[in-house]
Formats: structure tokens, sequence, C-alpha cells
């Protein structure tokens, strides 16, 4: 320990204990370092001091009254009884006026078993009390879909109401009135529908909040625990499932703070519900003359081994979900390739490939996610960090409230929870220039420009003098941060100018200093990318001597067969209608899939039930280049598999060599030996890189642009009832435009939106965040099916 952590240190007396702590800590948190146990109700190490339930009230030696011990600095030479008679009768008085008003409704109480209310009042509490009066009662109000009031149990610890002004960046739970006539509700009539709203109900020190989708579901001793990976970003949160007799019953998160710290999103909290709906495929089935059949296993492997042997490797195209587990990735390109396939891919949702010998060995983040926090300047390209990585999101806001100077190149204007310095929007050109722009401004301060990005930053020059210090500021924020971040989202892994946009990026950061990273969609891009499901690449990042087709070339093409994963046709994939007609126009279309919806069973010919994440073992590995490995924490129903056993099985009717894996430890591991060394380096070869500035939008159209939806990116998500049922998964079937653009249409009407000859039913929502020309929708959504690719020119016309 240094001299100077020695001067930093005091040492103070706990019950007779002597203890160093950090001068200036408070009581509470150095007890609770030393094991010594204070009660508490309002108190929470990632909340602020509120220290208004006075649970914690200690007697210090000196003090005239007992002292909150969570808002009392530590000094030297302190002593503290936590025990002491003063104390306990501080405690014990407390307590008493806590219990004076709440409910004896526990048998009742969603909360019995676990709740904090209930611990203390054992130790704390009388066995007979001395009040007879009425108690209060507060009526409820709904909040929404996925949270449960009982206000009449609050006690006023306003841990929901700091969790939304402190964590979340959303006041929409507030305190009214005083006293007992104190209200913890929403300051207007509306639901609570953040991204990370659910957080409250495991804050909540009583049954007030608790979460609506498992109300009555079992007793909390009932349930049965297991630690799981969230499975619907590339965060890879940190999970308890708890369970009923094999059912999943609820989510709660696990604390780990290199990830998700305490907390999870509602997407990881609620998708669980999704598990049971009624197109769950539970057997195997194959389509005989038009009609499915329920068969067995072996029937159904052998008719798909059979189709598969019949048609021309280099005829088979793979299509996999970049949310699949790494055992599964790895085994399917390795079987896949055992047959001589080499047309391999789960980027699914890209449009531009003209880059990708340049991509890294992953789409990394550039750095840890907990150092995300520590920025001092970030610039977003093409990225919705609440949409996308709700627990990213927390930590750029954490970082902007250390005073990180944050920038945002998109489409449209967001609502970000802390200060932007610049919001630069527009169509994938705008976005182009904009980056450009920025670089230009570096240039200006001697950096040498590669000839290929000069034409582009030469035509990012402009006159207008707001835009020009947008352009200087996020230069010189990322100049003179020592610690710069730029990030590409998924507008720009998935839009029509990644190609140009990485290079840009790829300049800016190597100038700059700052790192470059990625935030795939996906809860396993990263695992995709290093197992090899790649048509140019195999495991490991190993160039391939004759690369295949990507996905976007395999699906305009065709192909006799098809492999797909984890897929929905109709709302996967950059253009979802072309995906079903490639499907539709191949012989032979096999499907591993945990669910059965009507698209999938018009293209397909055999559908292999497979497992999602909560019923079986694998690996996640998020941006971070983290491995995060689980076992199942939930029994799959009937006939499921997991699906890296169905690929080992296919692997052993194919008769290949080296499938016989005993677990999915043996997979990983395997994989984990080729990646010794790997390096995680995110630097663009400026070399090899493709510039070519978009064309503009046309003028006096409609142009639609497509953003990533919070609720509806994967299978799972999108069949959560509560979730759907929240604002944001019904935002998903809707189109967003700027009132100048829609002339003649209410707000909330119901629309046609054409695109060529196809269109599609969306609610109109005017919304002056997105510019003037653009109209956004969402990806993943049902009615998108119907259309082509975005960024390209629409109609709006009357329902």
């Amino acid at each position: 320990m240094s001299q100077d952590q020695k001067q930093d240190l005091v040492s103070i007396e706990i019950d007779g204990r002597t203890i160093e702590a950090p001068k200036g800590a408070m009581l509470i948190d150095v007890a609770d370092d030393a094991d010594i146990r204070i009660p508490r109700f309002c108190y929470h190490k990632k909340l602020s001091v509120a220290a208004n339930c006075r649970m914690c009230l200690v007697e210090v030696e000196k003090a005239p009254k007992p002292l909150p011990a969570c808002a009392t600095p530590v000094m030297d030479g302190m002593r503290v009884y936590t025990q002491s008679p003063l104390a306990l009768r501080a405690q014990k008085g407390t307590m008493e006026f806590l219990l004076i008003n709440h409910p004896l409704d526990c048998p009742i109480c969603d909360q019995g078993g676990e709740c904090e209310l209930q611990d203390v009042a054992m130790g704390y509490g009388e066995s007979v009390s001395k009040y007879t009066e009425a108690k209060r009662v507060v009526k409820d109000k709904d909040i929404g879909p996925l949270i449960e009031t009982e206000m009449t149990r609050c006690i006023h610890c306003t841990r929901c109401v700091r969790f939304g002004e402190e964590i979340a960046g959303v006041r929409e739970l507030g305190a009214t009135g005083r006293g007992e006539h104190m209200r913890i509700g929403t300051y207007v009539e509306k639901t609570v529908a953040h991204e990370l709203s659910g957080n409250v109900i495991d804050l909540c020190p009583v049954g007030a909040l608790t979460a609506k989708p498992s109300r009555y579901g079992a007793r909390a001793w009932e349930y049965a625990q297991a630690a799981s990976i969230g499975a619907h970003d590339a965060v890879g949160s940190n999970l308890y499932v708890h369970t009923d007799n094999g059912r999943a019953m609820r989510v709660v998160p696990r604390e780990n703070e290199a990830v998700n710290e305490t907390w999870i999103s509602d997407r990881d909290r609620f998708s669980y519900t999704g598990l049971y709906t009624e197109d769950r495929l539970t057997r195997p089935r194959i389509k005989v003359d038009g009609h499915w059949q329920e068969v067995s296993w072996e029937t159904a492997l052998s008719y798909a081994v059979e189709g598969l042997k019949e048609t021309a490797p280099d005829r088979i195209g793979a299509l996999l979900s970049p949310s699949l587990s790494l055992e599964e990735h790895y085994l399917a390109q390795k079987v896949l390739r055992g047959m001589g396939v080499v047309d391999i891919d789960h980027r699914v949702n890209q449009r531009d490939f003209r880059d990708e010998a340049v991509a890294p060995l992953f789409p990394y983040l550039g750095a840890a996610i907990s150092d995300l926090e520590n920025a001092s300047a970030v610039l977003l390209i093409g990225c919705n960090p609440r949409r996308e990585q709700p627990l990213i999101a927390h930590r750029l806001r954490k970082a902007a409230s250390r005073g990180a100077e944050v920038f945002l190149v998109n489409d449209m204007l967001l609502d970000l929870t802390y200060p932007v310095q610049a919001q630069l929007v527009g169509s994938e050109r705008d976005q182009v220039l904009a980056l450009a722009g920025i670089a230009g401004q570096i240039v200006a301060t001697g950096k040498a420009l590669p000839k290929k990005l000069e034409a582009v930053v030469k035509a990012a020059e402009t006159e207008d003098a707001a835009t020009q210090e947008a352009f200087q500021r996020a230069a010189r924020a990322l100049l003179d941060g020592a610690r710069g971040h730029v990030l590409l989202g998924a507008g720009a892994l998935h839009g029509p100018a990644l190609a140009t946009l990485r290079a840009l990026a790829g300049w800016i950061s190597k100038h700059t200093g700052a790192s470059l990273g990625y935030l795939p969609a996906g809860a396993n891009a990263a695992g995709a990318w290093l197992a090899g499901v790649l048509p140019h690449r195999g495991p490991a990042g190993v160039e391939r001597d004759q690369p295949g087709a990507h996905a976007a070339d395999m699906v305009e093409q065709g192909r006799d067969a098809f492999v797909i994963a984890g897929l929905e046709p109709g709302r996967d994939g950059a253009d979802p209608a072309a995906l079903r007609h490639a499907l539709e126009r191949a012989g032979l279309v096999v499907a591993l899939t945990s669910f059965s919806s009507p698209e999938l069973e018009t293209v397909a010919d055999v559908l292999l039930p497979i497992a999602t994440s909560f019923e079986h073992s694998g690996t996640f590995v998020n941006a971070e280049g983290r491995w995060q490995s689980f076992r199942a924490a939930t029994r799959a129903p009937e006939d499921v598999r997991p699906g890296w056993k169905v690929w080992r099985v296919l692997g052993n009717l194919l008769d290949q060599r080296g499938i016989d894996y005993l677990d999915s430890p043996a997979v990983r591991d395997e994989l984990k030996a080729q990646l010794a060394g790997a390096s995680f380096d995110t630097a663009v070869n400026l070399n090899k890189v493709h510039v070519e500035l978009p064309e503009a939008a046309p003028e006096n159209r409609l142009y639609r642009v497509q953003a990533a939806a919070l609720y509806s990116g994967d299978p799972l998500a999108r069949r959560a009832g509560p979730l759907q049922s929240s604002p944001e998964g019904h935002l998903a079937e809707s189109v967003l435009v700027h009132p100048q653009s829609a002339p003649g249409h209410a707000h909330g009407n119901r629309v046609r939106l054409r695109q060529g000859t196809a269109e599609t039913e969306l609610t109109l929502l005017l919304d002056e965040s997105v510019p003037p020309g653009l109209a956004v929708t969402f990806a993943g959504s049902a009615a998108m099916g119907a259309l082509g690719p975005a960024n390209t020119p629409v109609v709006l016309a009357r329902a």
C-alpha cells in the first residue's frame, strides 16, 4: 500500500472491532465490508443517499442522538455501536412506525418469503402492535403490463424514484404529498415503459412493486434458481432464472460489476414469457404432399440428410441467427463444411459486404464494457444504444454524467437520457458526410488523409456555421480526450454505406487515439465470427481458400437447398421479402427452430425443434470478447433438443469424423484452443477499404430508413406478450414521419406504406425528431415482411 493510500485511511471502531476505512466513506458501507449487518430500507449501494427510512440508526460515541449509518461519513477515532440499547431502541422505534400503516397481507403478497420488511421485522419488530387506529389505504394505478402495484404496502423508501432519476435517466415515477399522505406514482396517468423499468421490482424492499407476468405464479421458496446469460444483445447480462417444476416463472439479475452491474433490461427480464406460446415447436415435422406431419427424430433427420445429399454442395446455402450459441455455430459450420458447403453466413441483416476483408476478428467493442463509463468522448455512428444495448446505454449515461462529450451520427434525433453535444442526422449520405466533416476537422490539425478518403471529405465541406461548429467540437473532443470511443451500431452495420462509414470511423479513431468499436445485433454475433459462420473465414478467423457467397448474394441468387437456424422468414433479414422468396424457390429448406410460424411452414420442408438458451447449455461471447457459459435453466418441452446435439447427430449421419462430443464444453474448448493468442485489434486497414459517397435521397419523396426495435429483434422477444403489450412493443408496428412530410395525415391514424408494388399497413406517428423526407420503420416487425429493403423511396397513403 502506498503512503498516499495509507493517508486516505482512517481508523474507526464498530462494535469493538477496529477497522481501517477510506476517509469520507459512509458508515454503512464500511460496516458491510466488515460483514457487520445494519438494517436498512432506503439505502442501496447503486443509488444516492436518501436517509429517509431511518432504519439504519446507530449510536456514535459523543453524538447527541442516533445517526443514520447511510449518511454518516467515517472519521478517525470514531466509535460506533450497532447493537447498543440506544441503537436497538431507535431501530425498533423506526420499525414500529413503518409497520403502523403496512397491511397484514403477507400470505397473498408476491414478495412474501423474500421481503426485506419481513426479514427486518423479525429482528426489530414487536409481536403485538400498540396501534389500533385505521390503517391508510392507497389506490393503485395501472402503470403498464410489466409492473404490478400495491401501493398500500409502500414504505416511501424512494428507491424506485431515485433509480429512474439516477440510473435510467427517465423520471417516470415520483413522490407527491408529505408524511403518511405521500404517494409514489407517475406524475401523469402513463405507463412506466423505459427499457430498464423492471429493475424497480428488485429494488422495492416490500411488495409494492412486483412483476406482473409472474404475479401469484408461485411462492418465493418454491422456486429453483439457475444462473444464465441474457440472449438478446451483445452485453450478455448475467441472470438468474427462477423455475417451478422446470417451468420458467421469472428472471432476475445476477450481479456482475464488469458486465451488467446489478441491472438487467426489460427484454432480458420478461422475454421468458415467450417460451410457452401456442406456436412453440415441440416435435419434428416434415412436409408430405403439402401437409405437415409430426414424425420421429430419426425420420426427420434422415429426410433432411437424404435431401441434402441429393443436392450439390455448391447449391446449398446456410443462414444462421447471430443469437445461437457458440457451440451451435461451431458445429454447424463444421458439419456443413464437411459436406463441402461453402455458402455459410450469419450476417442476414447486413447489406454492404464490400469491405469484409478489413473486418476485425469479431465485432469487438474496442474496450471492456465497464471502461465505457470512464470515457472522455464518444462518437456514436448509426446507433441507438437504448434500443440496441440498454446496459451499454446505461454505461454511456454514467460517462456523460462524469463529463464525457457525446456526439451522434444517425438517421433521426434520439432521446438518450443524457446530454448530447451534437446530433448530426439524415439519410446514409448525410451520415457519411457528417463523419467526413469530422474527419476534415482532424485533417486541419495536420493529420494525413488517404487518397481514398479525399473526395468524400472534400464533399463534406460546408459553409453552415452550426454544422461546421458541430464537426469541430466532435473532432476536438476526440483529439483532446484521453479515453475516446468511436462506436458503430446496428444502423451502420446493417446499412448500405457500412464500408464507407467503417473507413471513416477507422481513420478517425487512428488519428485521435480513440478506440474503434462495434455494437453488433444478436446475443452471439461475436461468437459466430469466432466460430467461422462466415463464407470467407473459418474458425478463429482463418481465411478460406475458396470463399463462398455471403448472405445477400445467397438470397439474391437463390439456392437449391437452404439450411436455416433460428431465423423467421418475413421478419429476419436485410430484405425479409427477398429472403422469403428465396426460400420459397428452393427445392429443400431444413429449418432448425424453436417456433413454427405460418411463414416458416409455408417455405420449409423439415422443421427440427431446438431448445432456446433457457433450455440448453452453451456459451455466448459478448461484445467485449468475454466468454460466458451457461447451463440449462428450464426443462425443454416434449421432443425439443439442444441445437448443438442436433448438429452432432447430423454430422454422424453424414459419416463425418471428429463430431462425437460428449457435452457442450467439449465443443467450446475445441474452438477456444484454436483461438489461443488471437488479437482483439479493430484497426482498419485503410489500404483495403471501399469508399463511395451514397447518392442523395430523392427530393419531394419519402425515403424509408430502418431502425432497431427494442422487442422485435429475435423470435423469443417477439412472442413475449407483456413486452409486445408495452408502448415499445406497439411501436414496432408504426412508421415515424416528420409532420411536414405527412400533410393531411393525423397522428395515430392507420396508413398504408407503399414501396414499389408492395405495401403494408402501419400506425402513423408524427415525430419532429425525424428529419423531413424520411420515414422510419422498425426491423423485425411482422408488418415489414411485405416490403423490400430499407433506404428506398416509399409512398404514404390512407388506410
